[in-house]
Formats: C-alpha cells, sequence, structure tokens
C-alpha cells in the first residue's frame, strides 16, 4: 500500500481554503476514484493526469487509486488542482519522495502530453497558502510572476511535469521547448474569460505612462462639474452628475481615473487579486498598479453587478471596480432593483453574496459616478428647448434614483450645456490632468497623516462617530448644516456625509480642519442650493 498527499487551494470567491491531495493506493482492479466534492471539471482531472504522467514518461500504477480532497465539505472547482493529484499520485507510486511534497502548495492545469497549463486565481491563491503557514509553491511558468508578488513565499515556475519530476528528484532537468514566435499564444487561454472585461476598461487596463489617457484639458468649460471630480477624488465620495444630452457628463466621468492616485502596494495586492479570480488580469502583467475603470452597460443584471453565476457568486463590476471607479451611465435606465442593490457595498465596502452553494464576502470600496438626464427626453432642465414629458412622466423617471440610494451621494452636480465660447476654444483650456491629480495627491497625503493609526485612509470611510468626536470643525462651523438638518434637507446620514466633504475641501485648499466655508461648499455640493460661496477648492 502506498501513500502520498501534496496541497493545492480552493477558491471561494477571492478567498483561498488550503486543500491536502492526498493519494492511496491499494490491490486491486485498477480504478480511479476522486473523492471530495469535486466538480465536473475537477472530476475529468482524471483523464487529464492519467495522460499527463504517461507522456511525461512515468509508469501509472495498476493499482487501486483514491485521491481524496480534504476538507471534503468545501466545494472545489477548477482544473488548478491537476499538479496536486499528480504529485501525489506519483508520491504514492513512489516515483517520487512523498515527503518532498508534503508541504508544498502545487497549483495548475495539466495538458495531456503533460505540460503545465495556467489558471485565474493564482494570487489569491498563494496568498491563503502564506497565511496557512506554507512557505513553498509550485506554479505554471506564465503565473510565477503573479505569485512571486506575495512576500516570504518561494516560487518554482514550472513548464511541464516532466521538469517537475526532474526537480523534486534531484534529477536534470529537461529543457522544455518554448513558445515560437510569431506562433498563437494558445497555453493563456485559461487566464482570461472570453469577453470579460469587454467595453468596461478592464479588458486590458491603462499602463502606467501610456500617451492616450483622457485628460481634463479637453474638456470644454463645466468649471464647477470639474471642481466636483477633483473633490471626488481627493476624499474618495461619490457623484452624481445629472444634466441634458451632450453637457459632456460621460467625458468627465472617463477622466476621473486619472486624476486618482496609483495603488498602494497593499491596495494592488487586493485588485489584482479580484481581477486574477475574474479572469480579466492581462498576461504578462502580473499587478494591477492603476485604479480600475468599470463601466457596465445600464441593462446589466443585479447579479453581474453584485456578484453571483451558477454554484459560487463570482465578482461583479462593484467588486472589479474595488479601489477604483464604478461609471454608471443613464443611471436611470439600470433596473430599480440592481440600482438598490448598490445600497449596502456603498457603506460597507463590501459585498457578501449568499447562494445554496455557500456564502461569499467580495470587497467592493468603490468611488460611484453617475450620469443621469432629467427626464426620458433629457431636455427637462433646458429653457426653450421643447420637452414634451409630462410632469407624472418626469417625476417617474426621476424617482429611478430611490432617496436611499441618492442619500449615500456625497456630491450631486448639474451639468449644463456647454456654452459656445467654451466649445470652439476661446474661452481657454482648463487645468490638465497632471495638475489637478497633483493636488488630489496632496489632499491624499493630508489625510493619510491624520488618520495614520487608524483603520481609514481616506475621509469618505471615516465613520460619523469619529468626525463628531475626535476630528471636530472649527466653532461654529456646522451651524448651516444643523440648520439644513432641521428643516429636514439633510438626514444624519446626510450630515457625517457634509462633513466628509468638508475635511476633504479643506485638505484641497491645505487648511488644518474645515471651517464655515468648507462646510458651505459641501452643502452646496450635496444639494446643491447656492450658498454665496466660491468652490474653488486650491490652496488659499
Amino acid at each position: 500500500m502506498g501513500f502520498a498527499r501534496a496541497c493545492s487551494v480552493a477558491l471561494v470567491g477571492v478567498e483561498g481554503v488550503v486543500v491536502e491531495v492526498q493519494a492511496d493506493l491499494e490491490p486491486g482492479v485498477a480504478a480511479f476514484a476522486l473523492v471530495g466534492l469535486p466538480d465536473k471539471s475537477l472530476i475529468e482531472s482524471r483523464d487529464r493526469v492519467r495522460a499527463a504522467v504517461v507522456n511525461s514518461g512515468a509508469d501509472w500504477p495498476q493499482k487501486k487509486l483514491t485521491v481524496g480532497l480534504s476538507p471534503a465539505s468545501v466545494p472545489k472547482s477548477g482544473s488548478g488542482f491537476d499538479l496536486a493529484v499528480a504529485s501525489a499520485v506519483l508520491g504514492a507510486a513512489e516515483r517520487i519522495d512523498p515527503a518532498a511534497i508534503a508541504d508544498v502548495v502545487m497549483i495548475g492545469e495539466l495538458g495531456l502530453d503533460g505540460r503545465v497549463r495556467p489558471v485565474r486565481g493564482v494570487l489569491p491563491a498563494v496568498l491563503a497558502a502564506a497565511e496557512a503557514g506554507y512557505r513553498q509553491v509550485v506554479v505554471p511558468e506564465q503565473t510565477a510572476g503573479e505569485a512571486a508578488l506575495v512576500p516570504g513565499i518561494s516560487v518554482l515556475g514550472v513548464r511541464s511535469l516532466r521538469q517537475l519530476i526532474a526537480v523534486l528528484c534531484d534529477e536534470p532537468v529537461p529543457d522544455e521547448p518554448a513558445l515560437d514566435e510569431g506562433r498563437p499564444d494558445t497555453m493563456s487561454a485559461g487566464l482570461l474569460v472570453p469577453g470579460a472585461g469587454i467595453g468596461t476598461g478592464l479588458a486590458r487596463g491603462t499602463a502606467p505612462g501610456e500617451e492616450h489617457r483622457p485628460d481634463l484639458a479637453d474638456v470644454a468649460g463645466q468649471e464647477r462639474p470639474r471642481k466636483a471630480l477633483e473633490v471626488a477624488a481627493a476624499g474618495g465620495h461619490h457623484l452624481l452628475l445629472s444634466g441634458p444630452p451632450g453637457a459632456g457628463k460621460t467625458i468627465l466621468a472617463e477622466r476621473v481615473p486619472a486624476i486618482l492616485p496609483p495603488l498602494t502596494g497593499p491596495e494592488s495586492l487586493e485588485v489584482t487579486a479580484v481581477h486574477s479570480v475574474a479572469g480579466i488580469l492581462p498576461p504578462g502583467e502580473p499587478l494591477v498598479s492603476r485604479p480600475p475603470y468599470c463601466a457596465p452597460h445600464h441593462s446589466a443584471t443585479m447579479q453581474s453587478l453584485i456578484g453571483g453565476g451558477n454554484g459560487l457568486p463570482r465578482p461583479g463590476a462593484v467588486s472589479l471596480a474595488h479601489r477604483g471607479v464604478l461609471f454608471l451611465d443613464e443611471a436611470q435606465e439600470f433596473s430599480v432593483r440592481a440600482l438598490d442593490a448598490l445600497r449596502q457595498p456603498l457603506e460597507s465596502g463590501h459585498v457578501v453574496v449568499a447562494r445554496a452553494a455557500g456564502v461569499v464576502r467580495l470587497p467592493a470600496r468603490f468611488l460611484m459616478v453617475l450620469a443621469a438626464n432629467p427626464c426620458p427626453c433629457g431636455r427637462h432642465s433646458l429653457t426653450g428647448a421643447g420637452c414634451e414629458c409630462p410632469p407624472s412622466s418626469v417625476r417617474r423617471y426621476q424617482a429611478r434614483l430611490s432617496g436611499p440610494l441618492l442619500d449615500r451621494v456625497d456630491l450631486r452636480v448639474t451639468v449644463d450645456p456647454v456654452r459656445r465660447e467654451d466649445l470652439m476654444g476661446r474661452g481657454g483650456r482648463g487645468e490638465s490632468t497632471a495638475v489637478v491629480a497633483a493636488r488630489v495627491r496632496e489632499a491624499r497625503a493630508r489625510a493619510a497623516a491624520r488618520l495614520a493609526g487608524t483603520p481609514w485612509t481616506t475621509n469618505s470611510e471615516v465613520p460619523g462617530h469619529e468626525l463628531r468626536t475626535r476630528l471636530l470643525a472649527a466653532p461654529g462651523a456646522l451651524l448651516a448644516a444643523e440648520r439644513d438638518m432641521e428643516r429636514g434637507m439633510l438626514t444624519a446620514r446626510g450630515l457625517d456625509r457634509v462633513l466628509r466633504v468638508a475635511w476633504t475641501v479643506a485638505d484641497l485648499r491645505g487648511a488644518e480642519r474645515p471651517d464655515a466655508r468648507d462646510v458651505a461648499v459641501a452643502l452646496e455640493l450635496r444639494t446643491g442650493v447656492q450658498r454665496g460661496v466660491p468652490t474653488e477648492t486650491g490652496a488659499s
């Protein structure tokens, strides 16, 4: 009787569970049983592993073979267990030393010819292995760079099962030929889900330094919305842009990611883990360093926004936009159920999706930008534009953005039609993305220094209790906000959000704490009621 074990990782959402792959050989009729809640693709690994072992020059054991995946109560899916199953079988057959693979985590799919093919979710899998105390992982060569992002882990990238057997047996490592230049790369097909991210800005992330990024200087006029974009980026505040068609709402929203600061190290790992599981991490770019931008079509379902799918839920648009921007163009055209499902992630920064197969917690801390028309024809707010929508139709259309959802939006700005002199270039060009991004970085640095030692990094994350007890505004600064609350213009949540925006406005002008003018700017950006103060946010 022979026994050996190796380790792999089962992904549940973007979190991993280390699975012990046990192989047991007993005398009897040759058979191969795979137990431990495997799915269809994992059950098929029996044929893949047998062919890969034989084509790698090793003998397949002609005995009763049982492979168990422990813990047996956790559902396992995907082809990433192939490498661990093959190694455990070879260890039980004494082709390799069982002790050499007992504490090694192996992730990878096997081709019938013995080549090791990459799979999605390598980064979160290696993170789970590191948290469980493992220090050695074996992954396909194409994803070795992704696995190496995890500190304290020794990564071995292999091209074939033959190479892995040689390394474990201390034999000369065979030289596997690399892909010929100019030939299609079929090995990377398992890393990308067909169609994932196309049209959302996620399929091929904009690389740092790429020349064709949208610039704020290209936006004609729109000084007030531009300032609202700067405040939103500096504090991570949600933004609603409302106005007639053609006013520039979409081009403004598309320029928000460029003024956001680059992701920090921990943030990059979080985003890369989500994109790796979703299958939208481009090959050759193992680390996402820029904030993602996701713009789903208004026909998107609630499951595609929040997360879902058959079996265990997969990340939705809110998770793909984690630490970046979620842009909902034509917001009223989204289903009411899909829009209202955004309420919880807007507050908590994560999504808990419950299905019969299990419960998954997905990260979802994003900056939401909504673009909305005032009525079905879009001309309701224009003087003499000939809007023919009846008042009841206008009310129903605007009510598709529910009160509880709008209460979570910090900034609500009207985008007026562009003036002729601005459009023809006679009004002068506005500030470029580089200038605005520099101010945003400085404001974020002030907020980070103030919030050092706390779980929060931006003003939008600070709880209201902290703003009212520890991070106090200047004396008398909140009088106008308190009056609005007494009149019913602000809820308790709305007051907290006004305070957060006021802190961001103060950070942008370099002040120690917000005063009455900063609070007035925050109230004007939230309610749209003119307060008689300029909305300039630069340093004073």
